[in-house]
């Protein structure tokens, strides 16, 4: 038998299942990895108080890491919320520590619904000690402009300058996605010296939460499975819009992407990227 890829995820769980560490749990099973979660928070809003963030201890973070190292280990491993400047610290000194291939730092900083996902002081403990450890980083829009201190983008060309920029920062591979744009779903690669755009058909539906997550995570499995960036981003591409697509809600609220698409939709269901 030949064992899959082992892959982490440093995320915040969502007990909704649509996004985090589930979305991230999903993904690796139908991309054929082995995946395993460090917990950094809960997202859940209590009914009574609205709290909607609950924080683990540093002490439990390390426990769960050193525990899928020590009993499976790793080949590459993702970040999604971690929330505050400790957590991101603590991160930060995890993968220093390590000798893991593949680093995907997705910079989670804001929710579908524009919900806060990271303390204010953490911002830059981000951008000076976690992204300079990162194969490749992915911040959407809002994210790129909050680590580009507010600046506003609204074009392509936007994107690639603040791609240019967040390469100063230390990571290997910039990808800035360009869902927020008008037109197809633009998001733009830099590499430090040329950049590459991924286009696919923009889908007419609210039913996107955990897509961020989604695209991460399955650009991490591809890497562990040998891909080069490029392809892994348009792999990863294709599978969330797939999954963009067949979107669904089983509430009035925003609904989940659907990791399985590809899977049950079959081969001819999947979106093909263009660049």
């Amino acid at each position: 038998m030949i064992k899959p890829p082992r892959v982490i995820t440093i995320a915040g769980s969502a007990a909704g299942g649509s996004a985090g560490i589930q979305a991230d749990l999903k993904t690796f099973q139908e991309l054929d990895v082995y995946g395993m979660s460090v917990v950094t928070a809960i997202v859940a809003r209590h009914p009574e108080t609205s709290k909607n963030v609950h924080s683990q201890t540093i002490e439990a973070i390390e426990a769960q890491y050193a525990t899928a190292m020590e009993q499976v280990g790793v080949d590459a491993l993702k970040t999604g919320m971690l929330f505050s400047q400790e957590v991101i610290e603590k991160t930060a000194e995890i993968i220093s520590a390590s000798n893991i291939a593949h680093i995907v730092i997705d910079p989670v900083m804001v929710g579908k619904l524009d919900s806060k996902l990271l303390e204010d002081n953490a911002i830059d403990a981000m951008k000076k000690q976690l992204l300079p450890l990162a194969t490749i980083i992915t911040p959407n829009m809002p994210e790129a402009s909050f680590l580009l201190d507010g600046r506003v983008l609204k074009s392509v060309e936007d994107l690639k300058q603040a791609a240019i920029d967040l390469h100063a920062n230390g990571p290997k591979y910039v990808l800035v996605k360009g869902g927020r744009l008008d037109g197809p779903a633009v998001d733009v690669l830099y590499d430090g010296s040329a950049f590459t755009t991924f286009k696919a058909p923009r889908i007419d539906t609210v039913n996107t939460s955990g897509a961020g997550c989604t695209y991460s995570a399955a650009i991490t499995a591809e890497l562990a499975k040998g891909k080069s960036v490029h392809e892994a981003v348009k792999v990863a591409k294709s599978f969330v819009t797939t999954a963009i697509a067949y979107g669904f809600s089983y509430t009035d609220l925003v609904g989940p992407t659907y990791h399985a698409a590809e899977r049950t939709q079959g081969e001819a269901h999947s979106i093909v990227i263009g660049e």
